[in-house]
């Protein structure tokens, strides 16, 4: 009978969707038991039922199983250990009960504490037995150890040995770098206490300096309105100071010519001319020589007047 691909489509979605529930409804009763088996004659917790919770609980119920064959693996191994242990007590009891009549109840206080020892060593040394071949590779395994610890502890000294050189030298330096920074904090505020008293007088010399300009600028006013001749400034007293040193060069020569022609004999008449040229040449240049002389000396006491 011939169906439509829709039909079968349909059916086919049909069935995983049966199939998908049965999954949900065998992993719900699973999860169920399992809970009852972990929470025993408690109430088990109430918690939301979705797709989401039912694959975390089934994952968790699975992984829980899983150990909990494992646990009883090794619990069926630790018993046939146990076993076996057992059995093999008993044939050495036997054997040292047949050999040279000996059993454990036998021994005296010391033997038994004696034959603990032994049996604790080798628990200690985890050895599969008590014999001497069993404890000598033990003891030289632990022996080893105990060197290997050793020389790890002599390693960890040493280092150890360094760092607290290094810590002493760190603090040491430290201890420098907060000395020098406290000298460099003092040096800095000393060098500002200097700067701040050097722009107060740089403040209070510019201060001055303005108020002499003004006072200045008020006194040339002054004197200008007064009709102060330009020649009485100081910049022409200056000038005048220095064409008073030249013309004092100037003469020097003149005297030494002067004396080199009293120094002549001959011809006393030309000798006389010459003589009173160079007088009255001299005469001359000293009589404009103490003019000026006597106009600087006569400034200081007109500039005095005017301002008094």
């Amino acid at each position: 009978m011939w169906r439509e691909p829709q039909t079968l489509q349909a059916e086919a979605m049909e069935g995983r969707e049966e199939e998908q529930k049965e999954e949900e409804e065998e992993k719900a009763e699973k999860i169920a038991l399992w809970l009852k088996k972990i929470f025993g004659d408690q109430p088990i917790p109430k918690y939301e039922v979705n797709p989401r919770t039912t694959d975390i609980l089934y994952h968790l119920s699975e992984c829980n199983k899983t150990r909990d064959r494992d646990v009883s693996l090794v619990i069926e191994d630790l018993k046939q250990k146990a076993r076996d242990y057992e059995s093999e007590a008993k044939y050495l009891q036997d054997l040292l009960m047949e050999s040279v009549s000996l059993s454990f109840t036998s021994l005296s206080s010391i033997g038994s504490s004696y034959l603990n020892a032994l049996v604790d060593s080798a628990l200690v040394l985890e050895t599969k037995d008590t014999s001497l071949a069993s404890f000598i590779p033990a003891v030289n395994s632990l022996a080893a150890d105990l060197f290997r610890t050793k020389a790890r502890n002599e390693e960890m000294e040493v280092e150890l040995n360094k760092l607290g050189k290094n810590l002493t030298a760190t603090l040491i330096l430290e201890k420098c770098l907060r000395e020098d920074l406290k000298k460099a904090e003092l040096h800095l505020s000393v060098e500002k206490a200097r700067v701040d008293s050097r722009i107060s007088n740089i403040d209070f010399l510019k201060a001055k300096s303005d108020d002499l300009r003004l006072r200045i600028k008020a006194a040339e006013e002054q004197l200008s309105a007064r009709g102060m001749d330009d020649s009485l400034s100081h910049q022409s007293l200056m000038a005048l100071s220095e064409r008073l040193a030249e013309l004092k060069q100037q003469t020097a020569p003149l005297k030494k010519k002067l004396e080199s022609y009293l120094d002549l004999m001959p011809n006393p008449s030309l000798a006389q001319v010459k003589i009173e040229e160079a007088k009255r040449e001299l005469n001359s240049m000293d009589a404009e020589l103490t003019k000026k002389v006597d106009m600087m000396e006569l400034l200081p006491d007109q500039s005095k007047r005017r301002f008094t």
